[in-house]
């Protein structure tokens, strides 16, 4: 994998050339950013986003997601991701007044082609050929056009970029139930409920009557059998998704848990239909 971040890292070009690569979106920060090449499988709670080369997206800050990044038609992955800090945020809605209309899309945001965006992200691109990386000045600039764009061409976006306030205590088990495939460490899940991880751990017994880590390995695996057996996906085509770190990993989990590989679990519901 080779990853190029220019400096400060507010405005990224990432390069990856592995065939796939992941990683979960727990970020303080909102990011906004456009695809060059490759391919992008998005995955939150309640859907899946599939992004082609010159899709644009938005990700709202402390939203859980995760992204599978492929190389696509002997293309590496590539994007120009820019991130936007609270701070800046806040300096910017000292002098902008927000407009805070309903939001009818909530979650991660995908915008179509627009002479903006073609704009934008195509002014970007020659900076990245400087040797010592784009200026603080410049840094600046393009990040509050970032922002300016968005509120242009998405009448709700206010209601993300000016609220600064943290996750509240909410809902344990129905967080747990929508999000257990995201893989990070038990101090995140508690952070997004509202809870020191003390408190979680107490709330998390109260609900399932089970420790967190044997619960989220158990959600994830019968995860993984349903896309296997019902789906007919393969192994290395699910473990990402159910939430494991690598493939060696989630075979040795799995089979300790149903008594077979993964591999022996594809179709398996087929199979067994069409006898």
């Amino acid at each position: 994998m080779s990853v190029y971040w220019t400096m400060p890292q507010e405005i990224m070009l990432p390069c990856i050339q592995d065939k796939y690569f992941q990683y979960e979106v727990v970020s303080g920060d909102h990011s906004f950013g456009r695809l060059i090449s490759g391919e992008v499988k998005m995955i939150v709670a309640d859907r899946t986003y599939i992004l082609k080369p010159g899709d644009t997206w938005f990700c709202p800050r402390n939203q859980l997601a995760t992204f599978l990044k492929y190389s696509k038609d002997g293309q590496p992955y590539k994007s120009v991701t820019i991130s936007l800090r609270v701070e800046r945020l806040k300096t910017y809605y000292t002098h902008n007044e927000p407009v805070l209309t309903p939001d009818q899309h909530p979650g991660i945001r995908h915008y179509g082609n627009h002479p903006l965006l073609e704009s934008f992200f195509g002014s970007l691109l020659p900076y990245f050929e400087l040797e010592e990386g784009l200026p603080p000045a410049i840094v600046s600039i393009k990040i509050e056009e970032a922002i300016t764009i968005l509120r242009t061409l998405d009448s709700s976006i206010d209601r993300y970029l000016s609220n600064f306030s943290e996750p509240g205590k909410i809902d344990l088990a129905d967080f747990m139930e929508k999000n257990f495939m995201f893989n990070m460490p038990l101090q995140k899940f508690a952070y997004f409920t509202g809870r020191s991880l003390t408190t979680f751990k107490t709330d998390f017994k109260k609900a399932f009557d089970v420790s967190p880590q044997r619960w989220l390995t158990q959600k994830r695996l019968e995860l993984a059998y349903y896309q296997l057996s019902e789906k007919n996906h393969k192994p290395v085509d699910v473990y990402l998704e159910a939430g494991f770190e690598n493939l060696s990993h989630f075979s040795f989990a799995f089979k300790k848990h149903f008594g077979y590989p993964p591999t022996e679990a594809t179709g398996r519901h087929q199979r067994y239909e069409n006898r």
